[in-house]
């Protein structure tokens, strides 16, 4: 489990390929002295299991689902990436609740300044544009995010200056592909009132609405 806060830019060193797996040999800033063989690493927000480690260098083994789902189907030699650590239940949980199971991926559509603040539009299919609110979270390429606005096909989300300096957001531009997570609850709320608005009916299922959800509980 992470957070969605970044903790280290890392540099791929190597990619390896293995059939449709890949193995990602990665350094970065981080001091993994204290780091494990089988430990927990989401790179670009997918969770990925350390395979050998060395003070700052570490490297992941992926499996054909996980380069498929991922950006990391075009993984080459000099990509920067984010990286954050499995998380302490005894550290603040400052971002929100990430998985590290990339959903999609989507696309920089458009980069517009904002006074302080760079507004970002990522285009994507409208199975995970469904699983997105206005205010909610989303992790992209693992960096926790509020979603400023979401449609059918997009949604938008404000960069700080911070985050732009510390992940790999910074770098990014129109056209470039980034790994996807929607919100954990959400997908279980909205698996729960989709089934329990079907059962026992034949009729078409309700569409997730504040009412629905109201009537449900969970407001």
């Amino acid at each position: 489990m992470f957070t969605g806060i970044i903790e280290s830019l890392g540099t791929i060193q190597r990619v390896v390929s293995r059939g449709e797996g890949k193995i990602l040999h990665i350094r970065c800033d981080l001091d993994l002295t204290h780091t494990r063989i089988g430990d927990s690493i989401a790179v670009n927000g997918a969770c990925l299991t350390a395979v050998s480690l060395k003070k700052n260098e570490f490297s992941v083994d992926m499996a054909p689902e996980t380069v498929a789902r991922t950006t990391f189907k075009t993984a080459a030699s000099g990509m920067r990436v984010n990286i954050e650590r499995a998380m302490q239940l005894s550290s603040r949980i400052d971002g929100h609740l990430v998985s590290g199971h990339i959903d999609g991926t989507g696309t920089i559509s458009a980069i517009e300044q904002n006074s302080n603040a760079v507004i970002w539009t990522i285009a994507v299919d409208r199975s995970l544009a469904g699983d997105m609110i206005e205010k909610g979270s989303v992790a992209v390429d693992g960096i926790s995010l509020t979603i400023n606005q979401c449609a059918d096909t997009h949604f938008c989300v404000s960069i700080i200056p911070h985050t732009a300096k510390v992940t790999t957001i910074g770098i990014k531009q129109i056209g470039d592909l980034v790994n996807i997570e929607t919100d954990m609850i959400g997908k279980y709320v909205r698996k729960f009132l989709t089934r329990k608005a079907g059962a026992g009916s034949t009729e078409k299922k309700k569409e997730i609405s504040m009412a629905l959800l109201a009537k449900n509980g969970f407001l």
